[in-house]
């Protein structure tokens, strides 16, 4: 059973390979992502991992850790703060923020970057079930 209060963390780092095979899966081949001279003159100065980084981590620890296996999405929402540069080492955090009745459960979301700036925030609503 999980209670409010109960979280998990993983940590991982926005690589040239991570950001090359999302881009494969996914499709998006968005030369912000993949063209280091494109990206010096865009916004950023530099490339930008995918939005799917963080939300991926984000989803590992769900299906995995918490609530863990058998774990099934509702709804997702997520605002992005600031961008995640190729190279940055990212801290997903999911804590359980309440229990709703029949197994649902309200997690809050954050990814923090190396220097603990707020990357990403959201909130996910999954339906879980302890066996």
């Amino acid at each position: 059973m999980l209670e409010v209060g109960n979280s998990y963390s993983e940590t991982r780092v926005a690589s040239e390979e991570i950001i090359e095979e999302i881009a494969k899966i996914s499709g998006d081949v968005n030369p912000i992502h993949l063209d280091e001279t494109y990206a010096k003159d865009s916004v950023f100065g530099k490339r930008v991992a995918h939005a799917l980084f963080c939300q991926n981590i984000i989803s590992m620890i769900i299906g995995n850790f918490l609530p863990g296996k058998g774990a099934i999405l509702v709804s997702q929402t997520f605002k992005y703060h600031c961008p995640v540069y190729l190279g940055d080492k990212i801290e997903a955090t999911v804590v359980v923020k309440e229990v709703l009745p029949r197994g649902k459960y309200v997690l809050d979301t954050v990814c923090r970057n190396q220097s603990k700036e707020i990357v990403l925030t959201g909130v996910s609503i999954v339906k879980w079930q302890n066996k």
